[in-house]
């Protein structure tokens, strides 16, 4: 098996994810879009990730790759039906590459917040062995306003309706952090617009308090990654 990952800054990559992958001996490929790299092309690989990132879906004009971003996750997931795993900015862009909408989410979510399951969701093979109610780290100030025709509604939260969703049988993708490492937050608070985001969410001492309430929840963090890796991948075998 051979996995492609998009990233839109080096410090959102695949996380506490990579343990598993190494553990199972996947080779990944990570193209970092944001640095000019190309998207190769798509027939060589089983399965593709899309990480997170402080651009949105609509800058299109400060980051044009996006246009040619939002095609191949366009192909890959209409035309090749291939399993896709999209992650905060990897979840609206599904949604906007395949018909959805999104826009500014208010208030922003960030922090370790509340997360529940649909009932749809506690059906579907990705969020099997998952809590119904899971705290989670959120970081976004977008979301996904309208899914695409057809999409399944796996998770939401009191002030996100589509914090989980899928389309098909092969693509999922969510707006919280699974892949969140001990980390992660400092990595994420040195990026200017987050640690503004941050701020003004939380308050001057937010990243301290962030970092605190994700080790808090460290040890649920990383079983639940490991449980939704193994789900993910039994559904590419499958």
């Amino acid at each position: 098996m051979r996995l492609l990952v998009f990233q839109h800054v080096a410090c959102e990559h695949p996380g506490s994810l990579r343990r598993f992958l190494e553990r199972d001996g996947i080779e990944w490929d990570a193209i970092e879009l944001d640095e000019g790299e190309q998207i190769p092309g798509l027939a060589g690989y089983d399965a593709l990730w899309v990480m997170g990132g402080p651009m949105d879906v609509w800058d299109v004009e400060e980051h044009p790759w996006l246009i040619a971003e939002k095609a191949a996750i366009r192909t890959w997931v209409r035309d090749l039906k291939k399993p896709y795993l999209g992650l905060c900015l990897g979840h609206q862009l599904l949604a906007d590459a395949l018909g959805g909408t999104c826009g500014p989410q208010r208030p922003a979510e960030i922090g370790v917040l509340d997360v529940e399951l649909t009932e749809a969701g506690r059906a579907d093979p990705l969020m099997q062995g998952l809590p119904v109610q899971q705290k989670c780290l959120q970081w976004h100030g977008v979301q996904v306003a309208q899914a695409p025709e057809g999409a399944e509604i796996l998770a939401r939260s009191p002030d996100c309706p589509i914090q989980a969703m899928r389309i098909g049988r092969n693509a999922w993708s969510m707006q919280y952090h699974v892949e969140v490492e001990p980390d992660t937050v400092d990595n994420w608070a040195a990026i200017p617009a987050y640690h503004q985001a941050l701020v003004n969410a939380l308050g001057s001492n937010g990243t301290a308090e962030l970092r605190a309430s994700a080790e808090a929840r460290m040890p649920q963090f990383l079983k639940s990654a490991e449980t939704l890796y193994d789900n993910f991948m039994e559904a590419v075998r499958s």
